[in-house]
């Protein structure tokens, strides 16, 4: 079932262009059986090669519409710590279409989802995974250390996950709002009665990436500002969500929660949640488990902890099980001092320019 099994006909030699060197020995895990060449752009590459970008980087000069284009990003179980932070990925994704996150094309995980015949094995397994991740309350990036519990006032919890603004996610997956306070804004405007908890991003949380230029009137349209709960709980305890695009929603999914998606994240379009901004290209309708087939097991690769090459989504949340317990939810003291040197570093360089 696996969408990976495509590369099979990859050719014995990939060009990998722009990856640092921290990545590197990442990208090599991801094809086992190619050699992967690491080039500064295209043009170091022989005519023709086939190329791995790194997100929605564009297409460098050189490569054209018919190049093999085989694009890498940050999966949706990823580690316990930040992708911004450098924390060794347990998985990432890889498109020859386009990425799940770009709305305005086709990717590999949507032609999946619109096109596989499910069976009622593949089924079974996403349940149990489904299950397992619920169970253990697993999310992309397992951190926050504060359990919140709702108010004891009876009122209807609507959950609002921040995202990065100047992210790819938000700029191609967003057709119209693409801040958190436009969301906040419209939430409000949907539930006046309702008790809104925002939770902004953890990387902006963590100063790792830029705060939206109005994110600071957050409070004016919600109840509540949570930074640092464990976004698993705080999931469990809302009546609802509403989300731009972030990856918050299908966690959401996974917990039986209802969302609503004011942008068209990769899980809208299926049947499975409210849009205020349908996609034209999707319109079949999934069960959740087939959504859940796709993306966790189909459309990944995991990648083993000890670098010696890919493992099952099963083993993956083994390991993510393990890793979060032997962290204990704290981080080690030398990531927030070099998360404060890298602060420190671009305010510098800001105030240079």
């Amino acid at each position: 079932m696996a969408i990976a099994e495509r590369d099979n006909n990859l050719p014995a030699a990939l060009h990998a262009c722009g990856f640092p060197r921290w990545q590197r020995p990442l990208v090599r895990q991801c094809y086992p059986g190619h050699r992967v060449v690491f080039v500064p752009n295209a043009r170091a590459a022989p005519a023709g090669a086939a190329l791995i970008l790194w997100g929605s980087s564009p297409l460098p000069p050189g490569a054209t519409a018919e190049s093999t284009v085989i694009r890498l990003e940050d999966g949706f179980l990823r580690s316990v710590g930040l992708g911004a932070d450098h924390v060794r990925p347990l998985s990432w994704l890889a498109d020859r279409q386009g990425m799940h996150y770009d709305a305005t094309r086709p990717s590999d995980l949507e032609t999946f989802l619109a096109t596989h015949k499910f069976t009622r094995e593949e089924r079974e397994r996403a349940a149990r995974l489904r299950a397992r991740i619920v169970e253990g309350g697993l999310t992309k990036y397992n951190v926050g250390e504060r359990i919140w519990h709702r108010p004891h006032n009876g009122r209807r919890v609507v959950l609002v996950p921040g995202q990065v603004e100047s992210a790819a996610s938000t700029r191609l997956g967003c057709p119209a709002a693409k801040t958190n306070v436009e969301l906040l804004r419209a939430v409000r405007d949907l539930h006046r009665d309702a008790y809104i908890v925002y939770k902004p991003h953890p990387d902006v949380v963590a100063g790792l990436r830029p705060r939206g230029p109005a994110e600071h009137e957050a409070r004016r349209w919600c109840n509540e500002v949570v930074t640092d709960a464990v976004m698993s709980e705080l999931i469990l305890e809302a009546d609802e969500v509403h989300v731009l695009t972030s990856l918050a929603g299908f966690e959401a999914l996974l917990r039986g929660k209802p969302v609503s998606c004011h942008g068209q994240p990769f899980y809208s379009g299926w049947g499975l949640t409210h849009e205020f901004l349908p996609q034209a290209r999707r319109g079949r309708h999934l069960k959740l488990d087939d959504l859940v087939a796709g993306a966790l097991i189909a459309y990944p690769l995991y990648l083993g902890r000890d670098g010696s090459g890919l493992i099952s989504p099963e083993e993956a949340l083994d390991v993510l099980l393990a890793w979060r317990e032997a962290a204990g939810g704290r981080e080690p003291w030398w990531r927030g001092l070099r998360r404060t040197v890298r602060r420190c570093v671009a305010r510098v360089l800001a105030r240079a320019r």
